[in-house]
């Protein structure tokens, strides 16, 4: 049905109603919804079946409303039904609000009277269940159907553009429709981000609960189909549609919507806590990370975090070149505030001349005409000297973002100055400006009610604030990024018959994984492999002394763990020796390999994460891969340019830049042969179980792979 636009309304898209190519979204009955059943509508004030009909008027529903429950003949002074079957038309929206031994025949009933979407509140779990159990079943029901459905075990939805308030939560009075999107898990989180008055303003809210159908990704894609989304929050357990949701996330940075995500369940514990929850399967936080870093979503790690994040993002203005401009009250404070953003990683703008010289013109005698900017001084003209002083830093040609941090509370005189100097700054620049406390808590409602029509936000805390600050940063350096360009692979037959091999049965041995990595650019050794001392011996002469002798009996993985790697074998003696001694220990079977030159041992894996499909790992090598815990990962294919971030994002890269007198290692060379493996990974992920490159030698003129171990996908182990 075509969507309807009543006299005085705005038009569709502006009001809640999601328009792809001029079609509503397909959510828009789940969201949007025009006509509304309430099955379980009870007469009992308090009681869900009340509170829902009561809210969905409260939010001022234009729709009709249609009361189900066989107990009643009215309900909150609306006729009430006896059954689905019974109302006058298909509605768009049927909110069940029943037991959960009831929602599987309420679900059906929906199904069979036309219902466009369903909203389940309850747990749909039940005690002494079958097999499938009670929410695999609702899950493909609703599936073939092709029902939108919110939830179950969730606190339902709100559509502010659109005043659809369809939620168990108890939502306070005067809510205005705002710029941000937040999708939840978890329904006392959708209620602890709403929960901010006027602060923190929404076009939509939902609490997705199970996701029995419609998934983040999906609400994801309709608040970007809204005009009037400017940022998305989001509050995860985990990702149960990765391709629908990396599509989502590619769809935000084309129209600048920033993401942020509080993920949880990261580790082990408590993603059981999440599968027993919601039914969410957790994934492992590595790749979710490398999801964050390949699409740009900004990850908080706590609510106070996710709460400043989607402040500052939301206002209309996004940070341009440079760093923090900051004015504070207090020396000492001002300290703190150094120190914390060093930690965080917020720079501070870099201002110039002029603009110290405005500062100076204007800061009473002692105080430093420098950024971040303590300007109280004895008190005399400290609204006007803030004001000025403000208004110079946020001008500045290094500035990108202006913070005026103060602990503000309602009802001191001092802090209404303080608002005054920041708005009457703000209104002089087109780069974002927020007021910020030093404490989290500080009572100043009544005080920061003139920033909401100014679109300043106001930050709570200096930590939350400046990680805020971070990520806005962070969001202006994705945008700026150059497209992504991978490597090109090696020619097809090459590809090609690497998938036939590794379709076959049988694992790689060493010398057939250092083939592939060549075939794909990697740097590697030549290596011969024998199967007795006299060719044993004739390897390591036509390769140059000195030489590696390993096992190469199939079978045996990882070498080192049965004493299979003899190394530095300097003449014809030593290799004849190494060669007996592994063949009566282990076989007969040797590789004999040049010694690599010395360098920092660097490690490559390709593992396959069950959501997000091949993960690329680097980090410290050697024994250091255990020790360190130090690796950074990626989704494949990646360029240079990406390569690079993950390296400098190592612990070893102090190593690798040279300490002690030695030389640092070729970073370009090392970055172009991680692009080159992210490849292969790419290209061959789908055939690969696992991967593990190790060492990797970097040194000065290059970096070389030494060892390698190839599992192909149908002999990797579950």
């Amino acid at each position: 049905r075509a969507a309807v636009v009543r006299p005085g309304d705005r038009t569709p898209s502006a009001r809640g109603v999601a328009v792809i190519v001029g079609k509503r979204h397909r959510l828009a009955p789940l969201l949007a919804p025009r006509s509304i059943a309430f099955v379980g509508a009870s007469t009992k004030t308090g009681t869900p079946g009340n509170h829902m009909i009561v809210e969905a008027r409260r939010g001022g529903f234009a729709g009709a409303i249609y009361p189900v429950n066989p107990k009643y003949d009215e309900v909150e002074g609306l006729a009430c039904y006896r059954s689905l079957a019974e109302l006058p038309e298909a509605v768009d929206l049927a909110v069940l609000s029943v037991a959960n031994r009831r929602i599987e025949e309420q679900l059906a009933a929906a199904i069979d009277a036309g219902a466009g979407a369903a909203l389940i509140y309850a747990s749909c779990y039940l005690e002494g269940d079958g097999d499938p159990p009670l929410l695999d079943r609702l899950r493909r029901r609703a599936r073939a159907a092709g029902l939108p459905v919110c939830g179950g075990n969730c606190m339902g939805l709100y559509n502010f553009e659109a005043n659809v308030w369809m939620s168990l939560w108890p939502l306070h009075d005067g809510i205005d429709p705002g710029p941000i999107a937040f999708i939840s898990h978890s329904g006392s989180a959708l209620g602890s981000m709403l929960d901010f008055g006027n602060r923190l303003t929404y076009n939509i809210a939902v609490s997705a609960g199970q996701e029995i159908t419609t998934t983040a990704a999906d609400y994801l894609d309709y608040a970007l189909e809204l005009p009037s989304t400017r940022v998305a929050g989001l509050f995860l357990e985990g990702v149960r549609d990765p391709q629908a949701f990396t599509a989502a996330l590619e769809k935000a940075a084309a129209r600048d919507v920033p993401v942020v995500a509080l993920k949880v369940a990261r580790t082990e514990k408590s993603a059981r806590l999440a599968l027993s929850h919601s039914g969410a399967i957790a994934g492992s936080d590595d790749a979710f990370q490398a999801m964050c870093e390949r699409y740009g979503v900004l990850r908080a790690d706590s609510f106070d975090e996710l709460a400043a994040t989607v402040a500052l993002l939301a206002q209309p203005r996004r940070a341009g070149h440079g760093g923090l401009a900051a004015i504070i009250d207090s020396g000492g404070e001002r300290e703190l505030l150094v120190d914390l953003a060093s930690d965080i990683g917020v720079p501070f703008a870099e201002i110039d001349e002029a603009t110290t010289a405005k500062l100076a013109a204007r800061l009473e005698y002692g105080l430093e005409p420098i950024n971040p900017c303590d300007a109280w001084g004895t008190s005399h003209d400290y609204e006007g000297v803030f004001t000025d002083c403000f208004k110079a830093l946020i001008a500045d040609a290094d500035t990108a973002i202006g913070v005026f941090f103060a602990d503000i509370r309602t009802g001191r005189w001092l802090s209404h100055s303080y608002v005054r100097a920041c708005l009457d700054a703000a209104a002089t620049t087109e780069k974002p400006v927020a007021m910020a406390t030093l404490l989290s808590w500080v009572r100043h409602d009544e005080v920061t009610r003139s920033f909401i029509d100014a679109e300043v936000p106001v930050l709570d805390g200096a930590v939350p604030a400046l990680k805020a600050v971070r990520h806005a940063f962070a969001w202006r350096d994705f945008k700026a990024r150059a497209p992504m360009t991978p490597p090109e692979p090696p020619a097809g037959d090459v590809v090609a018959r690497w998938r036939a091999r590794l379709a076959s049965d049988g694992a790689l041995d060493e010398a057939e994984g250092l083939a592939l990595l060549s075939d794909f650019g990697v740097p590697t050794l030549p290596v011969r492999v024998v199967e007795d001392r006299d060719a044993a011996l004739a390897a390591a002469a036509a390769l140059g002394f000195p030489v590696a002798v390993k096992t190469a009996m199939p079978g045996i993985d990882h070498k080192s763990d049965v004493g299979g790697v003899v190394l530095g074998r300097a003449d014809s003696a030593a290799v004849a020796a190494a060669y007996d001694d592994l063949a009566t220990r282990l076989g007969p079977r040797v590789l004999v390999a040049p010694m690599a030159a010395e360098a920092i041992e660097i490690a490559l894996g390709l593992t396959i994460d069950a959501q997000f499909g091949p993960l690329v790992m680097v980090g410290a090598g050697g024994v250091l891969v255990e020790l360190l815990d130090d690796a950074r990962f990626a989704l494949p294919p990646f360029d240079v340019a990406h390569a690079r971030a993950m390296i400098a994002n190592l612990r070893v890269k102090r190593l690798l830049d040279g300490v002690r007198g030695k030389p640092p290692a070729d970073i370009d060379a090392l970055a172009q042969t991680l692009a080159r493996f992210s490849v292969l990974a790419s290209e061959l992920g789908d055939v690969i179980g696992e991967i593990d490159v190790n060492p990797l030698m970097a040194g000065a003129t290059g970096c070389v792979a030494v060892d390698a171990l190839v599992v192909a996908r149908g002999t990797a182990a579950p």
